[in-house]
């Protein structure tokens, strides 16, 4: 059977893109009110007023590996997880392969939502292509280099709160009501420039899109937290900015990275090097 590719909840794939690659997913965590929610198995309640998160447990990944691995038929499982730096479940997945041995490989991705969802799409088109354990962690590798993730939040409080402002904490010095538009620079989530209005935040997003992207094929997915509206508007302005794109898709971002951005969080994913969701 071929290698089996495994991430977390964060990657924002589709249970029809799950289903479809064969892709294992596990589940972080919501908790709310002595309650623990498991993101994409567990109805979460809308109100995320005092919520925190955690990520995978080892005891969980090492159940996920083990159960991929002996489907696998020992071909071997490649687990692609969020950054590092926003979580402690690529750390969870490097002890739980320790007992595993050497047929499971661990990729940080150094992103997240389809920064890390384009990485495990194209490992898994790989492993159902027929290649083995070291061509599939390989185009995981490759496919997350390639990968530019920015973000632009409607308020920084959620940030603050969560403890995810990472290298842009200068920002905690600023007024909350700033608009900033960040980008992740090593998987960790860092300040690209300030702007004062999410009008003029949002046209630097596209911007800096569109010279990231140049003239290059890219995939783009533009991800948001309860802004359908808002993201609709970027992605069709992508679309008319960029015409080398060769695909754009528009999801929103799970409640673990919700709690985190707050509402009316608009992020772009661009990613080259023929990484898309289609077959």
């Amino acid at each position: 059977m071929p290698v089996v590719v495994v991430t977390d909840s964060s990657s924002c794939l589709t249970p029809e893109l799950v289903g479809r690659f064969g892709v294992r997913v596990v589940p972080l965590h919501v908790l709310h009110d002595g309650h623990d929610y498991r993101e994409g198995i567990d109805p979460i309640p809308d109100d995320l007023t005092g919520v925190t998160t955690s990520g995978a447990s080892p005891g969980e990944l090492a159940d996920a590996y083990a159960a991929a691995l002996a489907d696998s038929d020992g071909d071997g499982v490649v687990a692609i997880h969020l950054s590092r730096h926003l979580s402690g479940t690529w750390d969870a997945g490097r002890q739980a392969a320790a007992g595993l041995g050497e047929k499971v490989r661990i990729v940080d991705s150094a992103s997240t939502g389809m920064g890390l969802g384009y990485p495990v799409l194209e490992a898994a088109r790989t492993a159902r292509a027929g290649g083995d354990l070291d061509a599939v962690y390989r185009r995981a590798v490759d496919v997350a280099g390639q990968g530019r993730t920015l973000i632009v939040v409607d308020r920084l409080d959620h940030l603050r709160r969560g403890g995810r402002i990472g290298t842009a904490a200068a920002l905690l010095g600023t007024a909350l009501a700033m608009k900033p538009v960040l980008h992740l620079v090593d998987g960790k989530l860092v300040l690209r420039e300030k702007t004062r209005t999410s009008t003029k935040a949002l046209a630097k997003l596209v911007d800096a899109v569109a010279e990231q992207v140049g003239d290059a094929p890219a995939a783009v997915a533009v991800h948001h937290v309860h802004a359908r509206e808002r993201a609709d508007t970027v992605a069709a302005q992508l679309e008319e900015r960029i015409p080398s794109l060769t695909e754009v898709v528009v999801t929103e971002i799970g409640s673990v990275l919700g709690v985190h951005l707050g509402p009316g969080t608009i992020g772009v994913v661009t990613c080259t090097g023929g990484a898309s969701t289609g077959d």
